[in-house]
């Protein structure tokens, strides 16, 4: 089984305008209640692909019981910690540009925080747990470190999607995954990454760090996949762009379902890079019609030498 860890869940209000004039009476042509977060993007995802998943992670109040029958509605198991106050509302505005109000989410205390860490301890040495997206203020910033010595301690996979320090710190406990876009792998490196083959050359420093699988975006200029033994770039599809929201996940979620459906590592990646693209070109999460009508236009290069510099 696969779990997935959102701590700040949201519930998106999407309205979609002709036009926005700030200061002024706005009507939409649209409006969608859909349930939000990087981990949950990662389930639903993997639902399309037939996946099945548990979302786990922090709800509260109304809204938290609507991200959770949305949920349960598409098939997705939950089991979220109920804590006080509400799971926030994020307003999504699509008109010539898309505009963003996130709000914080509810305040999370030491005592749900180590009920949620549990959870956690008890999956099974077959199961993947995905940590992905921000850490709330109210959690320590060392939470997914903490939950990565848990796993390795009872050998459990993880997967990591997240910035900066908060992954580098994972890297010890050896993560099954992990997925930089090349900003946040240069960040971590201390260089520029402006090719694919850059990607490459510093995805290998996360490998000798502890990662045993590193898979680095692009977006328009490809992918690349590392690991000891491979080292893979791939192209980017083509496609008209409708917005970055939830492409990432949607990668880590192909790559997973794949490997859970005993593809290899080439076809994982494969599917990987076209359901995040499929997710860029929709307004909304891939399907898996979609991630297959792109999974042609995907060509792989394996480069010689493995993880030899």
């Amino acid at each position: 089984m696969i779990y997935t860890v959102t701590l700040n869940p949201s519930l998106d209000y999407l309205l979609t305008l002709d036009s926005l004039s700030l200061g002024a009476l706005n009507r939409s042509t649209s409006d969608h209640f859909l349930a939000g977060g990087k981990g949950i993007n990662v389930s639903q995802v993997l639902t399309t692909f037939g996946v099945p998943s548990n979302a786990l992670g922090f709800t509260g109040g109304f809204t938290g019981l609507e991200v959770e029958r949305l949920l349960q509605k598409a098939g997705i198991s939950t089991n979220f910690i109920a804590v006080p106050g509400e799971t926030r509302v994020n307003v999504k505005l699509r008109a010539a540009e898309e505009t963003e109000v996130n709000a914080a989410g509810p305040v999370i205390d030491r005592l749900h925080f180590e009920k949620l860490k549990a959870q956690a301890k008890n999956l099974a040495r077959h199961d993947v747990l995905v940590l992905s997206g921000s850490i709330p203020a109210s959690l320590p910033e060392n939470t997914y470190e903490q939950f990565a010595k848990l796993c390795s301690e009872s050998d459990i996979r993880f997967v990591v999607d997240a910035e900066g320090a908060s992954l580098l710190k994972t890297l010890p406990f050896r993560p099954f995954l992990i997925k930089p876009n090349h900003h946040e792998l240069g960040e971590m490196v201390g260089a520029d990454v402006h090719s694919l083959l850059d990607a490459v050359k510093h995805a290998k420093t996360l490998v000798k760090k502890g990662a045993q699988q590193v898979i680095v975006s692009l977006a328009g200029e490809g992918a690349v996949y590392v690991s000891e033994t491979h080292s893979l770039i791939a192209n980017a599809p083509k496609g008209v762009v409708c917005g970055s929201v939830g492409a990432g996940d949607s990668m880590v979620a192909g790559f997973l379902a794949a490997l859970e459906q005993d593809e290899t590592i080439e076809q994982a990646f494969r599917t990987g890079i076209a359901s995040g693209s499929a997710t860029a070109f929709s307004d909304r999460l891939c399907t898996k019609e979609q991630v297959e009508a792109l999974l042609p236009q995907v060509v792989l290069t394996p480069l010689e030498g493995g993880n030899e510099q």
